[in-house]
């Protein structure tokens, strides 16, 4: 049975071109402070209609290589009925079709129970919104 639930919000600056941010230090860091050696689960959520998470390697091209699938899946052009903003940022609002704005994660002993070479990034393409919040929740 769980008897423990925190929350957090964190701001994250993305900066005006196609981001993929790694927030898996940010998580880490969350859960030492309130999971103190307790199994449980880690939602990670976005509340934007433009951005979303992902469990991806980073570092080895990965990240570039997803965001270069994004954009032949979602061209950045005129195709799209959403059109305020920048041109083609109609698409931005279909990526959390795609990339969705949550991700629930494993926490074993206090901490992530990720694969070696996973990350929990937060993936925008919208370089309108240079700043994101991301809501951190532990249960456990």
């Amino acid at each position: 049975m769980t008897d423990h639930f925190t929350t957090r919000t964190i701001d994250v600056t993305t900066g005006s071109a196609e981001a993929v941010h790694d927030l898996t230090a940010a998580c880490a860091s969350f859960l030492r402070d309130v999971a103190r050696g307790r199994d449980g689960l880690l939602n990670v959520f976005t509340p934007h209609a433009t951005a979303g998470l992902a469990v991806i390697e980073t570092g080895a091209g990965s990240d570039d290589d997803l965001l270069d699938a994004l954009r032949t899946l979602l061209p950045a052009d005129d195709r799209w009925r959403h059109r305020h903003g920048s041109p083609g940022h109609g698409r931005d609002h279909v990526l959390p079709a795609l990339v969705p704005p949550h991700a629930t994660l494993p926490v074993a002993g206090g901490e992530l129970a990720l694969g070696t070479w996973q990350s929990v990034v937060l993936v925008d393409t919208n370089g309108d919104n240079p700043q994101r919040t991301v809501r951190l929740s532990f249960l456990g």
